[in-house]
C-alpha cells in the first residue's frame, strides 16, 4: 500500500468520524491554588466542535486522492 492511498484512507475515515460524532471532548487539568506542598487542582472538560464542511471536505479530498491520481 503506497503512501498516497494510506493518506486518502486516513482522510476518508477522519471525515466520516467528524460527520458521525460532530466533535470531541477532552479533560484539561490545571493547578488553581498552590500553598506550600498543598495543591488544588481543577479539571475542566473542553469540547471541540468539528464543522460539517471540514468533515465533508476531508472525505472529498480522500476520495480525490484515492480515485483522482491512480498510479500506473
Amino acid at each position: 500500500m503506497n503512501t498516497q492511498r494510506l493518506l486518502a484512507i486516513i482522510f476518508i475515515v477522519a471525515g466520516a468520524l467528524g460527520l458521525a460524532y460532530g466533535g470531541f471532548s477532552y479533560t484539561r487539568e490545571s493547578t488553581a491554588l498552590k500553598l506550600g506542598s498543598m495543591e488544588l487542582k481543577v479539571q475542566e472538560k473542553e469540547t471541540v466542535a468539528v464543522p460539517l464542511i471540514v468533515s465533508a471536505g476531508a472525505i472529498a479530498i480522500g476520495v480525490f486522492l484515492l480515485v483522482g491520481f491512480r498510479s500506473k
